[in-house]
């Protein structure tokens, strides 16, 4: 099981370098490390087991100790039909987003930030993110919104050393954003 770097760490502030490519089958096997971490996290036998695992449905390699450029997203996004959002990204940037802002109603929460901070984190709800698949080695474009797209923002935030409390109004931390779509 992969161990999660905490809040405090340096590491956690800085940003973190790009990957060379092609993939080496070592970050290739990092990524699946991490997917395979973040479906563990969602499985409540597997979290019965191992009291100390918290749930997530991202993670970036500076949040296990790696200054690297990827991430990993994992949940499901239709319970009934078990349609799954999966993403391994390598050297990811947000190359267009939209007006519109979201925000999660009950706030965000970080695997690597155990204690909870109370207000909104208002994101951009449409995204497009350029990157490599970290499965195939190839250029991809990942188009997301609402929830997908919150989270996707919080993981790149992590590879530029920024965590989700940052970007809560310290003034107002609940303050409303008119036209912000609530997820």
């Amino acid at each position: 099981m992969l161990k999660i770097v905490i809040d405090g760490a340096p590491l956690l502030r800085k940003t973190a370098k790009e990957v060379e490519l092609p993939l080496s089958s070592k970050d290739k096997e990092t990524l699946l490390s991490m997917l395979d971490y973040l479906k563990k996290s969602q499985d409540p036998d597997f979290l019965e087991k191992h009291p100390s695992v918290r749930s997530g449905v991202g993670l970036a390699a500076p949040q296990i100790g790696l200054s690297k450029r990827m991430l990993v997203v994992y949940f499901v996004d239709d319970p009934e039909s078990g349609h799954e959002v999966e993403h391994l990204l390598v050297n990811p940037r947000i190359v267009s987003s939209s007006v519109k802002k979201a925000y999660l109603a009950g706030g965000e929460g970080c695997l690597s930030v155990p204690e909870h901070h109370d207000g909104y984190v208002y994101r951009h709800n449409k995204i497009t993110v350029a990157a490599v698949d970290g499965r195939s080695g190839e250029p991809i474009l990942v188009r997301a919104e609402g929830y997908e797209a919150i989270v996707l923002q919080h993981e790149i935030d992590h590879l530029d050393g920024i965590l989700y409390y940052d970007r809560i109004d310290k003034k107002d931390p609940f303050k409303r954003v008119i036209g912000a779509i609530e997820i």
